[in-house]
């Protein structure tokens, strides 16, 4: 997770994957906007209930201008 500029509430994260781009809240764990393929949009999702706590975390980080903790990846 990065703090791009301009970036605004709901607490989210972009996802990329091939010419695929997509948002997810962190709040409800679904897709906001954009696409995903279908095992992808399933594994992404799976991982941000996992690290929902964290997430919002790192986001209230962001939010203050601080660097956010790293996160397990996908594997």
């Amino acid at each position: 997770m990065y703090y791009a500029p301009g970036e605004h509430p709901p607490p989210h994260f972009h996802v990329y994957y091939a010419e695929h781009t997509a948002t997810v809240d962190i709040q409800s764990c679904e897709l906001s906007k954009g696409s995903l393929p279908k095992k992808q949009l399933k594994l992404v999702l799976a991982w941000a209930e996992l690290h929902q706590e964290e997430l919002i975390a790192d986001w209230s980080l962001l939010m203050n201008g601080d660097e956010p903790f790293k996160i397990q990846p996908l594997q």
